[in-house]
């Protein structure tokens, strides 16, 4: 009689100040600080028992760093978790995004407030806003030029038509997949990937739904720049429109080409170039 094969899971449970491990099948059970002498003794634990899989609730942005070094300790074949100067990174362009944000609710303020004091008040915090904008650019350009890896990857990226410094800071920050992943399983990550929506013989609409907002939203802005000047986006937009395509599922399908053009060249270490031969 051939072994049974048992599958053991493992939860973890993240706090500020512990890590509480437990294997249901071991009835294995482990409270630790969550610094690094209590991350080392779930990793050692978990290489001990193999789990077939570690499940993590979010829990506001505590379980990224365990989740990192738990993948980098047990599972290194896994696809790339953000490391410390990712989120570091991460966190900036997150910053930035604030501001700019805040930058527009002022200028709306600004064109509508009748006071000459409030609207002075108004363009002195713009101009304060701006400069804190600056200040965060300047800082992102010199840590990403500072990583020899990510200064490869965004000469790479910006060698595109279209594609500017801050789409190029965004899907190394906020996805650091592209280049480990296939043409489907990014373009799902992303959600710019068609899904089905089906059931029995019902063989519905696809939509595009889930993945990483942030990253959708930098690849709209570069498909506007790069229907004008990308020769190779703008000839693919073209031909799904002479198909009668609606301009929605245009700008959908240049963003997943942009993405998969994007993930190829650095998969391939590639030049932009190389995809227009």
């Amino acid at each position: 009689m051939s072994d049974v094969i048992v599958e053991k899971f493992a939860g973890i449970d993240v706090s500020k100040a512990s890590l509480d491990l437990h294997i249901d099948t071991l009835m294995k059970s482990l409270h630790v600080a969550y610094d690094e002498a209590g991350i080392a003794q779930i990793v050692a634990c978990l290489r001990e028992v193999s789990p077939t899989l570690i499940v993590m609730e979010a829990t506001g942005g505590l379980e990224t760093r365990a989740a990192t070094e738990f993948a980098r300790g047990v599972r290194p074949e896994i696809r790339p978790l953000k490391d410390e100067d990712t989120r570091a990174l991460d966190d900036l362009l997150t910053r930035r995004r604030q501001l700019v944000d805040m930058r527009v609710q002022e200028v709306l303020r600004l064109n509508t407030a009748a006071s000459e004091g409030v609207q002075k008040r108004l363009k002195q915090h713009i101009a304060w806003l701006e400069k804190r904008i600056t200040d965060i650019d300047n800082d992102l350009n010199r840590r990403l030029r500072a990583s020899e890896a990510w200064r490869v990857k965004d000469d790479l990226l910006r060698g595109i038509p279209g594609v500017g410094a801050v789409t190029t800071l965004t899907l190394l920050a906020k996805c650091p997949e592209p280049g480990t992943l296939n043409r489907r399983q990014i373009a799902a990550l992303a959600g710019v990937a068609p899904l089905a929506n089906d059931s029995g013989k019902h063989r519905g609409k696809r939509f595009t739904w889930g993945g990483r907002a942030d990253v959708r939203a930098v690849l709209y802005m570069a498909i506007l720049s790069a229907r004008r000047c990308n020769e190779v986006i703008k000839a693919f937009a073209e031909r799904l429109r002479q198909a009668g395509k609606l301009p929605k599922v245009v700008i959908v399908a240049c963003m997943r080409k942009l993405l998969t053009i994007m993930n190829a060249m650095l998969k391939n270490n590639a030049p932009w170039r190389t995809e227009i031969t």
